[in-house]
């Protein structure tokens, strides 16, 4: 098993479901709230670790009860987080999350302390980068720690996996080129080439607009359509399995750890990617972000009846 390092962001996220969003102006009754250890980087890190991989975790938290309930969380699945930086003058990030009755979200979030996750806190742990073989990073920490960090694993050789998210307006040419995988879901895509499109060729040609930025490998999640895979020598599509989604929250997050796990176990790429969408398949029926992630035997499970359902088409 070859080594993970998440880098990003750690938020208490306050989830809130109801029947449906409001509208600019309304106020509609909730049906639950519940607090739930959250934030892009953290979900990776948790999911990666809860399947089996050897992960550890740069970040920041808070000096607050939120910060300690991340680190527990993490370290209880088999994150190392030794290193995780604690503050005095910032709190632990937030993320208030609206969950409707169909499953789908959207996601208000408070950085706090991710912010102090920056190049001079990177620099001070570049042993760590030095020790890893797969770096994961989103977007959801300091920019300039960012491509600082997508430089340095390059420079020392690393593979590295970025989850466009929450999406820029645009990344610099040169952070392409330092990419082996970008693995941006549809709408991420989408706005990072500047266009409109929903279909499976409208999400081809902006894939392969990013190959031409200089990623290596772009890596789109589609929902219910799957994910597309796309480089220079390989374009294809692997199906989503079919269950009914009530919370949407942690999908991205968990298909990026899973994929990342997959990878370090050394896996081929159309195995990774069909091991991310069984895992991912299980977070969507379940609320929350950390609490929907399977077990590695669930996700295994998952993926056997996939491999069953594609034999007896």
């Amino acid at each position: 098993m070859k080594k993970i390092l998440v880098i990003g962001s750690l938020n208490m996220d306050m989830v809130i479901e109801m029947k449906r969003m409001p509208i600019t102006g309304e106020t509609v009754l909730g049906t639950q709230v519940s607090y739930v250890p959250g934030g892009k980087g953290a979900n990776q890190a948790y999911t990666a670790a809860k399947l089996g991989g050897k992960v550890k975790m740069l970040g920041c938290i808070g000096n607050d009860d939120f910060g300690e309930m991340q680190r527990n969380n993490l370290t209880e699945c088999g994150v190392d987080t030794g290193d995780l930086k604690r503050l005095k003058s910032q709190g632990t990030g937030m993320a208030s999350i609206y969950v409707d009755e169909y499953g789908d979200n959207t996601i208000v979030v408070v950085p706090g302390a991710n912010m102090e996750c920056n190049v001079s806190y990177l620099k001070e742990y570049d042993h760590v980068l030095q020790e890893c073989d797969y770096v994961i990073l989103q977007m959801e920490i300091a920019r300039d720690a960012i491509y600082y960090a997508i430089k340095r694993a390059k420079e020392l050789g690393k593979t590295v996996i970025l989850n466009p998210a929450p999406v820029p307006d645009a990344l610099p040419d040169e952070i392409f080129s330092r990419l082996d995988y970008i693995t941006p879901n549809e709408t991420e895509l989408m706005k990072l080439c500047g266009k409109e499109g929903d279909s499976v060729r409208d999400y081809t040609e902006g894939a392969r607009e990013l190959l031409e930025r200089g990623a290596k490998n772009v890596l789109v999640t589609m929902g219910k359509k799957g994910a597309l895979f796309v480089n220079r020598e390989r374009e294809e599509v692997f199906p989503a399995r079919k269950v009914l989604a009530v919370d949407t929250t942690a999908a991205g997050d968990c298909f990026n750890g899973a994929f990342a796990v997959a990878l370090a176990e050394g896996r081929a790429l159309g195995e990774a990617v069909t091991f991310a969408n069984a895992a991912s398949s299980i977070a969507v029926t379940r609320n929350g972000a950390q609490t929907s992630i399977p077990s590695r035997e669930e996700a295994e499970e998952a993926l056997r009846e996939m491999s069953v359902h594609v034999r007896t088409k």
